[in-house]
């Protein structure tokens, strides 16, 4: 094979190696931006705050070598957002923030409202639960139901022990499912 043959074909392996790393990068947008802006929203308590943080945790995975985080992806991604996310909280809490609980209710298009309101309630009063737990209780319970994280990439994630994730989760979910029958 002479030089030009061997030059065109590192060029085509080297093009076929981007388009499968743009797609690689697409497909891991698709499965993951849902999940990452619900935990990141649950952390930071707004959705647009949230929103940058998920934004720099995929510009921070286009920074990455594929290798080096495939595989495992999807608890990179976890990690940087929390990560992303604490450092957010750190500064703000040095800075006075206006309160969002007075902020005017979104309103919505579906079909039917009292189904709306009454899932609004259910979700209100399960987050409020949620929010009275004890936070590594939070954390898992958020990772594993709007992270859809396994016990295991959540023990990675946290640090705490995969036994240690099931106990909190378990405790966490039996202490909301108690106090919901109990105000149904």
């Amino acid at each position: 094979m002479n030089r030009i043959e061997s030059s065109t074909e590192s060029r085509d392996n080297a093009g076929a190696t981007c388009t499968d790393d743009a797609a690689w990068m697409a497909d891991v947008f698709r499965e993951n931006e849902i999940p990452l802006m619900g935990y990141a929203t649950q952390l930071l308590r707004d959705r647009d705050r949230a929103s940058d943080v998920v934004q720099d945790t995929f510009v921070r995975l286009c920074k990455q070598r594929r290798d080096r985080v495939q595989g495992r992806v999807r608890q990179w991604l976890f990690r940087v957002c929390r990560n992303r996310a604490l450092d957010v909280l750190k500064k703000e809490s040095r800075m006075k923030t206006l309160d969002d609980d007075n902020a005017p209710p979104q309103t919505s298009c579906e079909a039917d409202p009292s189904e709306r309101v009454e899932m609004a309630e259910r979700y209100s009063a399960a987050q409020s639960l949620i929010g009275d737990l004890p936070p590594r209780q939070q954390e898992v319970i958020r990772l594993k139901v709007q992270g859809g994280l396994s016990y295991h990439e959540i023990s990675e994630l946290t640090g705490l022990s995969v036994s240690n994730v099931g106990f909190l989760l378990s405790t966490g979910l039996k202490a909301v499912r108690n106090r919901l029958a109990v105000t149904d």
